[in-house]
């Protein structure tokens, strides 16, 4: 297997000098570092908390100032602070922890063997500090486990050779083939002492562990070492023939010989191996006295070494050839050898008219070893060989070097000029190191955090990458919000945001197609018209909050009371869990090439239109005159800053949404537990019958007051009847609440094993369920009575409402306790409380209480006028359709003054209001002579 050339990483790509040092390290330029975490710079972590805390303050508090100033509502003006805040902070803090989150993963990985992460350590304070650290450390930890691997390779290679002769000659010897004589033996026992050496030497070389080995230099008779290497090349029975020659023959250098003897083993055996059967391998060495030096050539016969692949020749592993013949460590440890002599050693072209291959190695002929030191000293590249990396490999394999552990085995660990980093170049940075899946470029740090906050609750979906129809629908609902809602009351505008925010969130939502979530769209509809069918505004909101809830429910498909309640905590949470595919998104639009151009061109335009029109228009009366003429309707710039904050509050509540429909957490998951049933049943059928004998003694004392008349009821309790009823509603309203919790309780823990068991369940609460059934007709027959007696009120007919709702629920439960099965009951007392809104809404309320109140008029002659103009303008038809025209007057006033030419703020009740009173007289407000409070009262 060949080596790679310098440089190349392992996806293929190239990184050369310092920027392969980088990558290696985790570290990264400078220039990339300013926009995506700011506060690099600062080299101590004190002064960044401390930075980070005041400019967050300072952002708050302009904001804050902005709004106040502008004269946006608190309400509004809130939110958005706080989210500016939590915005300067999220930007500021972007890495100030990352690498601390890192070294912990990467840790964790170490533990099990994989030294190949790093952390990005690129801010100056002391975390970073710790980074690098932590990266070098690493980087030591992966070049000692490289060693390690190197050891082994080197060992099993460098006695493959002589076991082998051993075994050829014992084979040999068993076989007949050759003699026992003092040559075979001597033979044998040559290859023995050689075994041992190479044994000796390389535990000498782990033992030093990184220094220097030093030679045992002698004289050497060069024909004497290249026949004796022949001899044993020739035992392994390979079909080739040598040729030695020897210029002058009686050559003799100055050698480590068991060195030497290794250098001329391996080139021989690479050249048989590549050389075709009985082919001819040339085995020259030829004395340079000028030089004072002496060369060694070995030439084969085979296909000779591809040009590209001369390079890598001589490092670990690497080979002539593609088919992967050899380990590749048997001419890294040759050209090892030759530098230790203070040669070199390189593949060079035959000469012209002759193939194969040819390597020489040129050797001084007195060496001059280097001084023995426990530094090692880095493995630098000969003057016309390039430097070259290691091939990656898997975990098990055995890591290539370009250095054999046998010469050097730390040399690695410092990175010169001249050679690569030693750390393996599988050892890049993780996808941890530079932002993973969900986090903002160059910040893992976000998703990590978010993830760890919410845990199992709240998984993100594998296939939820990006989300750009959710980032540019919500942005685009935001700017409809804020170019027609503010300055506007409840009308067509309002309903015409919430419908265009409710259409994106059912298509971006997960559970769209379930007849639960089309349910609550038919449902958000008709209470959303009610903000242009009716002018009262308490109405209106009403309306729009049980649409939030329904869309909730309908988006998490939740089933359980605690799961729709976990569901609406969700969607302001979803502002926070969103953040990391909010970044991932922007991150993947900000790659378009037209579409973030356009958009920034067009805002920075805007503004500008915005600033220098508004100063040359208030500047001069001409020019503003021309832009009156062009604009003359639009006073946009005067709501400049509601709008901005407008924008911001819809498109962050559609935003939200829109995440909360398209990764909705796991709300089934907040429940009570489950049931535990008592052991013993009359630990609940003892309280169950408590609560029961209550209510029937409550329904005896109900009935008596009936039967008893006005006067037993005033000498029995000294109150009269209207006052009597109207004592007792507020508790009634609180029992019937109570009830149902009782009745939930008593559920969870009676035992339902047998169906005795079963039948008393059905018994004791039936029984409840009928009690309060006559519970709440007496709480709707008590504010009957007391209406009749005091007059009728909106929150009064709301309260009553509100019971006749409890006992449509109690009806459930009744139902539910039949069958012992109430999955359903949280769904529809939500669908029924929603459809009780909207029929009070389409039965316009206000209208009622007012005809009821006219009608009580018409009878008894009390009439309080006063409550009647406190009544919004819905009321006003019913009012002058009722009432003479004087005290119709009196009660409606100026109604027409709320409504107003904008088409976008036109509803009807405000319109039917201002079409009865148009071109009518003044008439004086209640209270004033001609317009009394009350009539009869």
């Amino acid at each position: 297997m060949a080596g790679t050339s310098q440089g190349e990483a392992p996806n293929g790509g190239t990184v050369s000098g310092n920027h392969r040092r980088d990558a290696v390290r985790g570290d990264r330029p400078l220039d990339a570092v300013g926009s995506d975490r700011p506060l690099d710079a600062v080299g101590s972590i004190k002064v960044k908390i401390g930075l980070l805390v005041a400019l967050s303050i300072l952002a708050a508090a302009l904001v804050l100032q902005v709004g106040n100033r502008s004269g946006v509502p608190a309400w509004l003006t809130l939110p958005v602070t706080v989210a500016a805040a939590l915005g300067v902070t999220q930007w500021l803090a972007r890495g100030m922890t990352a690498p601390l989150r890192e070294m912990t993963s990467a840790a964790g990985r170490m533990a099990r063997g994989d030294y190949r992460s790093r952390v990005t350590a690129t801010s100056a304070d002391e975390v970073g500090q710790l980074g690098r650290a932590f990266n070098t450390m690493a980087e030591d930890l992966a070049t000692a486990d490289q060693q390690r691997r190197q050891l082994v390779a080197t060992v099993s290679h460098e006695l493959r050779t002589p076991l082998a002769g051993q075994r050829a000659l014992l084979e040999n010897l068993v076989d007949g083939v050759v003699t026992p004589d003092d040559d075979a033996l001597q033979s044998a026992l040559a290859q023995s002492e050689r075994l041992s050496g190479l044994v000796e030497d390389l535990l000498d070389v782990s033992r030093v562990d990184g220094a220097g080995v030093r030679l045992h230099l002698e004289t050497v008779s060069v024909a004497d070492l290249l026949r004796s290497a022949v001899e044993e090349s020739d035992v392994g029975g390979r079909p080739v023939r040598y040729e030695v020659s020897v210029v002058p023959p009686r050559l003799e250098v100055r050698a480590d010989e068991a060195r030497l003897h290794q250098v001329v083993a391996n080139l021989l055996d690479n050249a048989s191996r590549h050389s075709p059967i009985d082919g001819v391998i040339s085995v020259r060495a030829v004395a340079h006295p000028v030089e004072e030096s002496w060369s060694l050539e070995v030439a084969d016969s085979g296909p000779g070494i591809p040009p590209e692949r001369a390079s890598s020749l001589f490092t670990r592993f690497g080979t002539a050839d593609s088919a992967g013949g050899g380990t590749g460590l048997g001419l890294a440890i040759a050209n090892w050898v030759c530098e230790l002599h203070g040669g070199t050693i390189a593949a060079v072209p035959p000469p012209e008219g002759q193939t194969g291959a040819l390597i020489r190695a040129v050797l001084p002929c007195d060496p001059q070893p280097a001084p023995r030191s426990t530094t090692p000293r880095p493995t630098t590249a000969r003057a016309d060989q390039k430097e070259s990396t290691m091939t990656p490999t898997p975990a098990s394999a055995t890591p290539a070097s370009a250095t054999p552990a046998s010469a050097t085995p730390a040399s690695a660990t410092a990175p010169s000029a001249t050679a690569p980093s030693a750390a393996p170049a599988w050892a890049a940075p993780s996808s941890s190191a530079t932002g993973g899946p969900g986090g903002v470029p160059g910040d893992a740090s976000t998703t990590s955090v978010i993830a760890a906050m919410f845990g199992s609750f709240w998984p993100e979906r594998a296939t939820l990458r990006t989300a750009p129809v959710a980032l540019f629908g919500s942005l685009a609902v935001g700017l409809l919000g804020a170019l027609i809602l503010p300055d506007r009351l409840f009308g067509i505008s309002t309903f015409l945001v919430l419908a265009a925010a409710g259409a994106l969130v059912l298509r971006m939502s997960v559970h769209r197609s379930r007849p639960w979530a089309i349910a609550s769209a038919a449902l958000c509809l008709g209470l959303g018209a009610l903000v242009f069918l009716r002018a009262a505004e308490w109405l209106s909101v009403l309306a729009i909050l049980a649409a939030g809830v329904l869309v909730t429910t309908a988006v998490t498909d939740a089933r359980r009371p605690l799961a729709m309640l976990a569901g609406g905590v969700a969607w302001v949470l979803s502002g926070l869990r969103g953040l990391p595919l909010l970044g991932r998104t922007l991150t993947a639009t900000s790659r378009h090439h037209v579409l973030w151009p356009a958009l920034r061109t067009a805002a920075i335009s805007l503004v500008l239109l915005v600033v220098f029109v508004g100063l040359f228009a208030s500047g001069d009366a001409l020019f503003g005159s021309w832009v009156s003429g062009i604009l003359p309707n639009i006073q946009i710039a005067d709501t400049l800053v509601l709008r901005a904050f407008t924008w911001f509050m819809v498109a962050g509540l559609v935003l939200a949404a829109c995440y909360l429909a398209l990764n909705p957490p796991r709300v089934e998951a907040v429940s009570l537990g489950d049931a535990r049933p008592v052991a013993r049943p009359w630990e609940w059928q003892v309280p169950v019958g408590v609560v029961i004998a209550v209510f029937t003694a409550f329904l005896i004392a109900q009935a008596t007051a009936m039967w008893g008349g006005h006067d037993y009821l005033q000498e029995a309790t000294g109150l009269t009847y209207a006052e009597y009823v109207h004592q007792g509603f507020g508790q009634l309203v609180v029992a019937t609440l109570l009830t149902l919790v009782t009745i939930a309780v008593a559920v969870r823990k009676a035992p339902r094993e047998t169906r005795g068991e079963r039948q008393v369940l059905r018994l004791l609460l039936g029984i409840l369920c009928g009690l309060t059934l006559i519970v709440v007709g007496s709480a709707l027959y008590r504010m009957s009575l007391y209406q009749e007696a005091y007059g009728y009120t909106v929150l009064r007919v709301l309260v009553d409402a509100f019971e006749l709702w409890l006992g449509l629920l109690v009806v459930l439960v009744l139902v539910a306790g039949i069958r012992l099965s109430g999955w359903w009951l949280p769904r529809a007392a939500l669908l029924s409380g929603a459809a009780f809104l909207l029929v009070i809404g389409l039965a316009n309320p206000e209208a009622w209480v007012a005809g009821q109140n006219i009608e009580r008029y018409e009878t008894t002659g009390k009439l309080d006028l006063d409550y009647l103009a406190s009544l919004g303008v819905d009321a006003a038809p019913t009012i002058a359709d009722g009432l003479p025209e004087d005290l119709s007057r009196c009660i409606l006033g100026d109604a027409d003054s709320a409504l107003g030419d904008d088409l976008l703020e036109w509803n009807l009740g405000r319109a039917r209001a201002a079409a009865l009173t148009t071109g009518a007289s003044a008439a004086p407000p209640v209270g004033q002579p001609g317009c009394p409070r009350t009539i009869g009262e």
